[in-house]
């Protein structure tokens, strides 16, 4: 971790704890406006990115205390990044590697649960500060006969907090997401069903060592090897991968066919997990992968994986075919089957969001049109955040009385973005490979 960053000596971990947080922190927002109006009233043209400043401070100061899903919430806000004022987005990016870390003794009382023995009795050595924290677990190093292993050890009361952590966060994410009550508890059960999964870590390991293994033979990946005799429901070992990071790997000049074959290995692995195992790992963010010197891409971290239901596998990327090559009325049926569209909807209603979602999976199917797609181009994705503006901000849409769209498509939609962001990070040029049915 980097010098300076305070250790946590506690998490809160009864409901009533938690809760007083996010009161003192709704208290502490509800102040910021107070003091915002005040000033506007002497100065009438001022905007509100010193409000969104301060508001984005306290909410991540308490989050990262809290750590857990409320933490994890904020992490995945930040990817939707036209979802989002900026100095949410930038304060927000800080959950995906930088949460405060714990201090060793609780690390220790963590082993002595699940096996009744300190780290030191267990391996050759073990850090006694954590690597990187995030926002369910931290991780630390550890050698054993020879190798390096990254252990993961999840924060105390994090997978019992879960459901009611997602309640207390719905009041800042209404506000913070522009969304209304029924789209937010149609989505929040979601979240819900995915966060509780991260926190079983026997059901990582497992799913890693499938996927791994399922992957093996897509060029230059690369995936640890997990432990279990060293894990538990709530500590992972796995093998240490030595790398960098996409931003610090980028700072050190790669050229650009190294960044494509790391873009083209990044793309073959997201392309074989949604079209053949019709499950993926859905949390792209650049803390979960390492570029080797040697140009392999390593992937640390299953923890978020979404099994995909055929039937809306295919009404999704039927969508995004480059030629649609349906009538009106099978377009009709896959509108339904997303939930695009309902019964509940006057035929303005249908005509509009059939319009809108056409236009929105046309975007994102852009890089599926053609045989290869150029990631570093900017302009796509303004497109992107500007669609994203503008339809938040149609009346339209605000008055929507309904949620709009399948809930799968939440982690879909995130794992599509968030595979763009890497490979517009890592400015690549890659080879879009797509199942025969979707050319």
């Amino acid at each position: 971790m980097a010098d300076g960053v305070k250790e946590q000596e506690s998490i809160p971990v009864s409901k009533v704890q938690r809760a007083a947080k996010f009161i003192t922190t709704g208290a502490k927002v509800g102040g910021n406006y107070v003091k915002h109006y005040a000033k506007k009233m002497v100065n009438p043209s001022m905007d509100k990115e010193e409000l969104h400043q301060n508001n984005a401070q306290d909410i991540y100061s308490s989050l990262s205390e809290l750590k857990g899903s409320a933490l994890k919430v904020a992490q995945m806000m930040s990817m939707d990044k036209n979802l989002l004022p900026r100095a949410y987005q930038d304060k927000f990016v800080m959950a995906q590697c930088s949460a405060p870390p714990l201090s060793y003794p609780l690390v220790v009382k963590t082993f002595q649960q699940f096996f009744s023995k300190s780290p030191e009795q267990i391996f050759d050595t073990f850090s006694r500060n954590a690597v990187n924290a995030a926002s369910i677990g931290q991780v630390h190093q550890a050698t054993l006969k020879g190798r390096y292993l990254a252990v993961k050890i999840q924060y105390p009361g994090v997978a019992d907090s879960v459901s009611s952590d997602l309640k207390l966060v719905r009041p800042f994410a209404l506000r913070l997401l522009n969304m209304n009550e029924k789209e937010l508890d149609h989505y929040m059960e979601e979240v819900e069903e995915r966060l509780l999964e991260e926190t079983d870590y026997l059901l990582e390991v497992q799913r890693s060592r499938e996927i791994s293994k399922a992957c093996a033979s897509i060029p230059n990946l690369v995936f640890p090897k997990y432990y279990s005799e060293l894990s538990s429901e709530r500590i992972i070992a796995m093998d240490w991968i030595f790398g960098k990071h996409i931003k610090e790997w980028m700072e050190t000049n790669p050229s650009q066919a190294t960044r494509n074959q790391v873009g083209q290995a990044l793309w073959d692995f997201y392309h074989f997990q949604v079209h053949e195992l019709k499950q993926v790992h859905a949390d792209p963010h650049p803390g979960n992968f390492i570029i080797q010197e040697d140009g392999r891409l390593g992937i640390i971290d299953f923890g978020c994986v979404k099994v995909i239901p055929e039937d809306f596998y295919q009404g999704y990327f039927a969508l995004i075919k480059k030629e649609l090559g349906m009538d009106e009325v099978e377009l009709d049926k896959v509108f339904y089957s997303l939930d695009f569209i309902s019964d509940k909807d006057s035929p303005a209603e249908k005509s509009y969001f059939k319009q809108v979602f056409r236009e929105m999976i046309s975007l994102l199917g852009k890089p599926f049109h053609v045989d290869s797609f150029d990631f570093s181009d900017d302009s796509y994705f303004e497109q992107i955040f500007q669609l994203g503006d503008r339809i938040s901000n149609d009346k339209m849409f605000k008055k929507s009385r309904q949620a709009r769209g399948s809930r799968h498509g939440l982690y879909i939609n995130r794992t599509y973005f968030g595979l763009y962001n890497l490979l517009n990070q890592l400015q690549a040029e890659v080879t879009t490979t797509k199942p025969d049915w979707l050319k």
